[in-house]
Order: structure tokens, then C-alpha cells, then sequence
């Protein structure tokens, strides 16, 4: 029997990695966990996280999981490097895209919209300081994003306003770059492009991640194959799971699909 894939954040937003998953390693079969129960870990202490993410750890170990995405920026800032040490499956994290958006800004500024917490840790703080040599990174946190989000209000004029309201403090034509530090916020890709400068670039690291589970894979010879050998998506199996509980109201699974629908049309949006 093949194994799963697992892939989990603190809330609906990991569904970016899953869906990018579903696209470039179709065939496997996954397992999402969306820790409703704790959602938003972006505003909570660094030990409250921690524990939060070592649960889910359990969880996908004793679901026969080969290997892990952590699906959210603030969990992979505070527990990665914890997780990997206390488990031996393969755990592979999402960071904020820094590194390429400072290298492809061309010398205009890069502005990272992200959570408290992730914006608050020193790991990401020092990935910030490595690679920002001409001081160009700029840091804005989006608590509000990720709630709107979870609520499922997508353009709307409160999010619109929101949005407008954070930006407003940035001369947006002196940017380049606008990474997405928290897979939430993919969501919300038209309503950024609505605000900002055409030059301005939108950037996230959800498809780097998946690329790097599937090098990862292929290197302990774990991987379900390739898109060629299983190009119908009907042949991905995925099962879905609330803080720990299995998705399967129609209503709600209904909802989720509407999430991959719309990841979708956001996917386009640059």
C-alpha cells in the first residue's frame, strides 16, 4: 500500500502547498491537516507553537506518512529545526521567498507581508540579514489577512479596505518585489495586484517547497512518479483532517473545493 504525503498548517492556507502538490506530484497520496482548533499560530507564543506542531507531528507519523510539509511560515520559522531532530521522516518547510525576491529586485525594495510571530522570529530575521545586503527588505505584518481568509471572505470591501489601509505607509513605486510570507495570503493575489504598481512582482515559495519534497522523495526512492506516469489527477488521493478530526461533511468538502478553485484562478496572477 502506498504511503502518504502529509502536508499541514495552522489553518486553510496550506491548501496553497497541497494544491501545488496535487499539480506537480500527481498519483501520491496525501494527507492535510489544518489545525483549526489553534488557528492563527501567527500571533501565539514561540512554546505554544511549538507544542501545537508536535502534535501534528504525531499525527502524521502514526498515519504512515513519508514525509512531512510544514505548510505554514510561522510554524517552519519556530519548529522546523526542532521537528527534524525529534523525527525521522523527512520534514520540509516553507520559508518566505527572500532570497530570490532581493535577487531579482533588480535594486528596487522588497516588501515581506507576513504574521507577527514569523516577522518576530530570529530565524527568519537572520535569513532576512543574510541575503539583504543594500538594506532593501521591508517587513509588514498581516494578522488580519490570515482571519479573512478562515472566514472565507475573499473580496470583499472590508478586505479590500484592509489591505489598502496596511499598504498605505509604502511608496509602493519604490518596490520591486512583494513576497507572500504566509500561505493565507495567497488567497488575496488579485486584491495585491489591485494595489500595487504593475512593476511590482508577486512572490511566493509554495512551488520551491513542493519541488524540494519531490527532490527529496526521488533521493530515497519514494516517490509515486512521475507527472508523465500519472498525469490524470484523478489518481491523487487526498483526506482531510481538522485538528485531527476527518473531514466529511459534503457541505464542508464542498467549501475546500471552492479553496482549490480559487488557488487556481490565483495561481495565474503575477
Amino acid at each position: 500500500m502506498m504511503r502518504n504525503i502529509g502536508i499541514f498548517d495552522s489553518g486553510i492556507g496550506g491548501i496553497t502547498l497541497l494544491h501545488q502538490a496535487m499539480a506537480l506530484l500527481p498519483g501520491e497520496n496525501y494527507i492535510f491537516y489544518a489545525d483549526t482548533d489553534h488557528v492563527p499560530y501567527g500571533t501565539k507564543s514561540r512554546e505554544t507553537v511549538l507544542g501545537y506542531v508536535d502534535e501534528v507531528l504525531r499525527f502524521m507519523t502514526n498515519h504512515d506518512c513519508k514525509a512531512v510539509v510544514i505548510a505554514c511560515n510561522t510554524a517552519t520559522a519556530v519548529a522546523a529545526e526542532a521537528m527534524r531532530e525529534k523525527y525521522r521522516i523527512p520534514i520540509i518547510g516553507i520559508e518566505p521567498a527572500v532570497k530570490p525576491a532581493v535577487g531579482e529586485s533588480k535594486g528596487k525594495r522588497v516588501l515581506v507581508v507576513a504574521t507577527p510571530l514569523t516577522i518576530r522570529d530570529e530565524r527568519f530575521r537572520s535569513l532576512v540579514a543574510r541575503v539583504d545586503y543594500a538594506h532593501l527588505v521591508d517587513l509588514l505584518p498581516l494578522p488580519g489577512l490570515v482571519e479573512f481568509a478562515e472566514d472565507g471572505e475573499f473580496e470583499s470591501d472590508a478586505e479590500f479596505a484592509y489591505l489598502q489601509r496596511e499598504l498605505s505607509a509604502y511608496d509602493l513605486e519604490q518596490y520591486g518585489e512583494l513576497v507572500l510570507g504566509c500561505t493565507h495570503f495567497n488567497y488575496f493575489k488579485d486584491s495585491f495586484r489591485r494595489l500595487l504598481p504593475p512593476q511590482v512582482r508577486l512572490i511566493d515559495g509554495s512551488e520551491g517547497t513542493i519541488r524540494q519534497l519531490a527532490r527529496v522523495l526521488e533521493a530515497r526512492g519514494e516517490l509515486a512518479g512521475s507527472a508523465r506516469e500519472a498525469a490524470n489527477k484523478n489518481d491523487t488521493s487526498v483526506r482531510y483532517f481538522y485538528s485531527g478530526r476527518a473531514v466529511t461533511d459534503a457541505r464542508e468538502l464542498e467549501r475546500i473545493e471552492r479553496l482549490h478553485q480559487r488557488l487556481e484562478k490565483m495561481q495565474h496572477i503575477r
